[in-house]
């Protein structure tokens, strides 16, 4: 089964709580597109569980990733409010302002989105 990048969510992240998350960059093996997406979490005890189950969903027939670093994400969903904060002791910390730019496109309506460079 193919799937074209574009069909690939830039977001999927859990409904609420507190847990880990990580960037990872795919590219078309096919092609020279690529994007940057989030994914994270609650399930994952580690933030290369997250990385193997993106490459066992989408296929790494179909695409490359890199994970460019990870941290953890508070998504308070009745104060309509996430935090993005830490990072990954495998992939290092993931550029937080990026990651709060793209879940500002998923939840436009949220007050507050936010980052910040301290804590683990």
């Amino acid at each position: 089964m193919s799937v074209n990048i574009e069909a690939v969510p830039e977001v999927d992240i859990d409904n609420h709580g507190k847990f880990k998350y990580i960037q990872i960059q795919i590219k078309e093996r096919s092609g020279t597109r690529s994007k940057l997406i989030v994914r994270g979490y609650s399930w994952a005890g580690y933030h290369a569980d997250i990385l193997d189950q993106i490459e066992h969903t989408l296929g790494t027939m179909n695409f490359s990733f890199d994970c460019v670093g990870g941290g953890r994400i508070e998504h308070t969903p009745e104060a309509k409010e996430i935090f993005v904060y830490g990072y990954s002791q495998g992939f290092g910390k993931a550029d937080h302002s990026k990651t709060v730019e793209l879940l500002k496109k998923k939840y436009p309506d949220y007050d507050k989105i936010y980052f910040s460079d301290e804590g683990y």
